[in-house]
């Protein structure tokens, strides 16, 4: 099954992201299909192939939550957004005697 997601590129703490097209089971960092555009986080700018994106939507292609949010944002698709499943770290507890 294909997927769009982020894939991070550039330094730590200074990440942008790549928009591809990436087979489910494919490591993050591993080969794309395609690439689709990219997103700066930090200055809230970024590129989209906008007819790219929607023929694989239409071709059965999976979207990941934070992309379909920002493609939503950014009016690329039309839909609700969806919620985004972050992991919390557990706390632990530390007994003194």
């Amino acid at each position: 099954m294909l997927v769009i997601r982020f894939q991070p590129v550039g330094k730590k703490h200074q990440k942008i992201f790549r928009v591809v097209l990436q087979e489910k089971r494919s490591k993050l960092q591993g080969k794309y299909i395609a690439k689709l555009g990219w997103w700066d986080p930090r200055r809230k700018i970024g590129e989209f192939d906008k007819e790219r994106i929607e023929f694989y939507i239409k071709n059965g292609a999976q979207v990941s939550d934070s992309v379909w949010n920002l493609l939503i944002k950014k009016g690329i698709i039309k839909g609700k957004k969806r919620p985004i499943a972050i992991s919390k770290k557990k706390k632990e507890n530390v007994e003194t005697a």
